[in-house]
């Protein structure tokens, strides 16, 4: 009884000296979209990563894009990939033209397991005889 007591007294100790770490959440994302005559384009990004109170850490990535056109051709595109060591990236494309009138949008994002979120879109669109619209916007959490 007195090696169970003298056990139970040390874990309790060893426990309440031991420095606790907090969970930490970090989200981020952009997206964007452009429109000009009949087109239109739009994508989005997203990410999250997590480290729980043991220092283990779980990250998720998503993307998307949408493009249409009255009478022309649209196209959209997304990519991911588990880049080097804990990151993980991706593309997502969308554009629609027709003749000489287009829109663009491209976002890309970026998560670093357990330390930062970045999301980067730019858009652009464009009629004939008048000036480009373009946009750029980008959001880093960490």
């Amino acid at each position: 009884m007195r090696t169970l007591l003298t056990t139970a007294v040390v874990a309790l100790l060893v426990g309440a000296a031991s420095p606790t770490l907090a969970q930490k959440s970090i989200t981020g994302g952009s997206g964007g979209s452009a429109t000009a005559g009949g087109t239109s384009a739009s994508t989005v990004g997203t990410g999250g990563t997590s480290t729980s109170p043991s220092g283990s850490t779980g990250s998720s990535i998503a993307a998307g894009g949408s493009a249409a056109a009255a009478s022309g051709k649209a196209q959209t595109g997304v990519s991911m990939n588990k880049g080097n060591g804990p990151v993980m990236n991706s593309n997502a494309r969308a554009q629609a033209h027709d003749g000489g009138t287009f829109s663009r949008s491209h976002t890309r994002t970026k998560v670093k397991a357990g330390e930062e979120v970045g999301s980067t879109t730019k858009t652009m669109s464009h009629v004939p005889g008048s000036k480009p619209t373009m946009s750029k916007t980008t959001t880093t959490a960490r």
